[in-house]
């Protein structure tokens, strides 16, 4: 039977996972840190590539004549710069780095908040392409003026595969640089800000073929000159969502939570309007060239701080067993705001999200929390809180009522999340697959390759493959 490659990359680790639309198997895994250089943090993009080689040669070792493509996804909004030649121009940032504190403010003086959302129906946050690559440019005039290319993450591991250079929509689509209603760059913010039309490509819509695999990278990972890579839809969220198992109903919230919870619907045209500007939703590119309507806020990643700096300094646990304390612990007397912007920074010793939770409570009036079982509920129940009042706007802005929820990803193992939110809003919620995101690269290449028709059909395999739990109050 034929298989597949989908190499998942996210802010904790990645992934090499083959399989078909019905069945899976992890062939490496491997951290993905992020690297501290003076107040800089940065990816480490060499290694990053490095690991997936790794992964690819164990992949072709086990399957050396049944693997037909590649696909590769990532976070969204981060970038690099390559020169004439194709080489980086400098190490990618991380996302949460400092550099784009305060540049907002700066864009806005150039450009109007509201026409920036007017174009590009994006989400404001300090960590999109916009304001990382107006800082960059603002403080390296030079680097900036020597760049021939402008490619996000999974656009650069593409080409160190083929070769071929191009820009993939829904990645693209998170870059607050696209334009929904042109399908296209938005020649106005790139003009407003002096930012070069011209290192932009092509935009590509998800299940394109990208290329073949050099001769160099086939001949060091094992594979045969036949396989291609495709851009599934490069980022994460638009794999995950397309991967959502309902099959029956319209009136779905998607939930895909992990290091961020985005909370959202599917629409085939973008939502663009004084409401979604209001409450700062975001239009992103989905997998069928549609688009995802949704609110981008931190997840998991406060619970993932805290456990570093507990497996540090206190005790090493697991993730089930926080959550076994944490259920364990009862009711918690604090809520915090994931969105909090002292939430965003990694952690340092002296700096560590548990004390960031306590400062909040103990500026907010409310009881300070003082066990990782209590931080861990707290935590767990406040993300609840934030994803059922986000459906709620949903229903508000949209003029339509939620029938059913999905919570996908890492989060859907979450017995206790996946409850308290069926809890409060009284709707039957459906968790998982865990594996969404490389479930659903998988869903595109089959498509692509012809195996599969649509994703409705690939929705449907899903739906009966992968163990989906129903939570009810």
């Amino acid at each position: 039977m034929e298989k597949y490659v989908a190499i998942d990359l996210g802010a904790e680790s990645g992934r090499v996972i083959v399989g078909n639309l019905s069945k899976i198997e992890t062939i490496y895994r491997f951290p993905n840190n992020l690297v501290r250089i003076k107040d800089s943090i940065f990816w480490d993009i060499f290694g990053i590539f490095n690991e997936i080689k790794k992964g690819l040669k164990k992949a072709f070792n086990k399957y050396p004549n049944q693997i037909i493509s590649i696909g590769i996804d990532t976070w969204g909004v981060d970038y690099v710069l390559l020169d004439k030649d194709g080489d980086l121009l400098e190490n990618p940032y991380h996302y949460r780095d400092k550099r784009t504190d305060s540049i907002m403010e700066e864009v806005f003086k150039i450009i109007p908040k509201k026409e920036i959302f007017t174009e590009t129906g994006i989400q404001f946050m300090q960590i999109n392409t916009l304001y990382q690559l107006y800082s960059f440019m603002k403080n390296k005039p030079q680097i900036f003026k020597a760049t021939k290319y402008f490619l996000t993450i999974p656009d650069l591991l593409n080409y160190w595969l083929t070769g071929v250079i191009k820009n993939e929509y829904s990645i693209a689509t998170t870059t607050q640089l696209y334009n929904p209603i042109k399908k296209d760059w938005s020649k106005k913010i790139l003009n407003k800000l002096k930012l070069k039309r011209d290192i932009f490509s092509e935009i590509i819509m998800p299940g394109t073929k990208v290329g073949k695999l050099l001769p160099a990278v086939s001949r060091e990972i094992g594979a045969n000159s036949k396989v291609v890579v495709v851009a599934p839809a490069c980022h994460d969220t638009a794999l995950a969502v397309a991967a959502v198992p309902a099959i029956n109903s319209i009136d779905y919230a998607y939930v895909s939570s992990g290091t961020w919870s985005l909370i959202g619907i599917e629409t085939p045209k973008p939502i663009i309007n004084k409401d979604s500007y209001k409450f700062n939703f975001t239009n992103e590119g989905s997998a069928n060239g549609g688009f995802r309507f949704l609110k981008n806020i931190t997840g998991f990643w406060i619970i993932q701080e805290c456990k570093k700096y507990w497996d540090e300094k206190v005790k090493s646990y697991s993730y089930d067993e926080l959550t076994k304390i944490a259920l364990e612990y009862g009711p918690a007397n604090f809520k915090i705001d994931p969105d909090d912007l002292r939430f965003l920074k990694p952690g340092l010793i002296d700096d560590n999200m548990p004390d960031r939770i306590k400062t909040y409570c103990q500026e907010t009036g409310q009881k300070i929390p003082e066990t990782s079982a209590e931080i861990v509920r707290g935590v767990i129940e406040s993300l609840a809180d934030k994803y059922t009042s986000t459906i709620k706007v949903i229903e508000e802005i949209t003029n339509k009522s939620i029938k059913e929820i999905y919570i996908i990803g890492g989060g859907s193992r979450n017995a206790l999340l996946c409850q308290l939110v069926a809890n409060i809003i009284s709707l039957p919620v459906y968790a998982g697959p865990v594996e969404a995101t490389a479930i659903g690269n998988i869903m595109i290449q089959a498509i692509s390759m012809g195996e599969v028709d649509s994703i409705a059909r690939g929705r449907k395999i899903i739906r009966e493959s992968y163990k989906i739990k129903k939570y009810m109050k």
